[in-house]
């Protein structure tokens, strides 16, 4: 292999499947730098594209199951979902992750912080400014230049000091550094810590409500809900983005991202029609307008699991061509604590088959789904790992 060219090499290196690169990356450093490049990457991902007719009814996904990352395998027609390979071979324990453009920002078990390519097997710990908290939320994202920031955020009311926490920081990967945001910056709303944001070109979106009012009345069954955006670019949160739906308290309310354009998101009703998930994709949006289509998919789930979703799973993906969605949850019809986890394909008119995806030994780690997107870039200083 070494007296051949290195566009034959690229050739012939490009067949491996992604979760060979590891090992391939660390036979030698010139397949350490080829297969990082930029081509490297353009002739892997046109090579996948290219596979068997029978493969390319598969879609590739990442998964984070029981505190571990992993690229599955997805098959609508046939339903499967396999494992194909763990991209976290570190043995770090995840407790959430974080999707941006091909990388991941993972928070671990132990409350630390990290940014990870997995196509590139490559790590960078983010040490805090002062010290963690543990309401802390966080999301990747990036200027229009592709210069990708942290942000993180704490707004709730913390018993152990009696008082709200409102802390707003962004670190810079470009300068390894942390800055404090203006306290102007603060929405007036809340953003639940069950909900997780979602990374779409660059900004990241919340499902948010107005803040509850603690002197009044004592039984509220509805608060004004809408779309939060933070623009990585200005720094600063954009207006409400109206929903096509109001959620009440009880409700299921998650997003998904459909492509690298659009952004969906999935209602399930506690209340009448209890059961039903509707799922509406947007026909356009961005950090201060939104527009969305007619419902995209309506099914009762009463008949078809007799249970409602878990408020802290309903991470989901679409398939627009094949009109379904794919809901990741745990099987509570069977027993509790529930011991599996389950991924459920519904669609129009009553389709429905639920593929079992494994042991459930974490009793709040729930399942999350995010896109697969190979990216060759460098998130490490001058191409060194930084370790904590």
């Amino acid at each position: 292999m070494s007296d051949l060219p290195r566009e034959m090499e690229e050739e012939v290196l490009s067949r491996l499947p992604v979760t060979s690169l590891r090992d391939l990356r660390s036979t030698c450093k010139t397949w350490n730098t080829l297969t990082k490049s930029e081509s490297f990457l353009n002739r892997h991902v046109f090579e996948e594209e290219e596979e068997a007719p029978a493969k390319k009814k598969r879609r590739k996904l990442v998964m984070m199951q029981e505190h571990r990352v992993y690229l599955m395998n997805v098959d609508l027609l046939y339903p499967s979902i396999e494992r194909i390979g763990n991209l976290n071979a570190d043995g770090i324990d995840i407790s959430n992750i974080f999707h941006c453009d091909g990388l991941f920002l993972c928070t671990t078990k132990d409350t630390r912080l990290v940014v990870w390519n997995p196509y590139l097997g490559q790590t960078r710990w983010i040490e805090p400014r002062t010290s963690y908290h543990r309401w802390d939320r966080y999301a990747l994202g990036h200027e229009k230049k592709k210069r990708h920031k942290v942000l993180r955020f704490v707004n709730d009311y913390d018993p152990s000091v009696k008082h709200r926490v409102c802390e707003f920081e962004i670190f810079s990967l470009d300068s390894n550094s942390w800055r404090v945001i203006d306290d102007d910056l603060t929405p007036d709303c809340t953003v639940s810590f069950l909900h997780r944001g979602l990374s779409l070109k660059g900004n990241t979106y919340w499902y948010a409500q107005e803040k509850l009012d603690l002197n009044g009345p004592p039984e509220i069954k509805e608060l004004p809900d809408f779309l939060l955006c933070f623009d990585f670019t200005t720094e600063r949160f954009g207006p409400r983005l109206p929903l096509p739906f109001n959620a009440f308290f009880g409700d299921i309310v998650t997003l998904s991202s459909v492509g690298e354009e659009q952004l969906a998101v999935l209602l399930q009703r506690c209340t009448s029609p209890a059961f039903t998930v509707n799922i509406w994709i947007t026909s356009k949006i961005e950090p201060n307008a939104v527009s969305w289509r007619n419902v995209f998919l309506s099914v009762d789930m009463k008949p078809l699991i007799g249970t409602l979703f878990s408020m802290f799973g309903g991470s989901f993906f679409v398939d627009e061509e094949k009109k379904v969605a794919v809901v990741l949850d745990k099987d509570r019809a069977k027993s509790f604590p529930p011991t599996r986890n389950i991924a459920c394909i519904i669609g129009n008119n009553g389709y429905f088959k639920q593929v079992d995806l494994g042991e459930s030994i974490g009793k709040w780690c729930y399942s999350i789904v995010c896109p697969y997107v190979p990216s060759s870039l460098q998130i490490t200083r001058q191409l060194e790992e930084h370790t904590p």
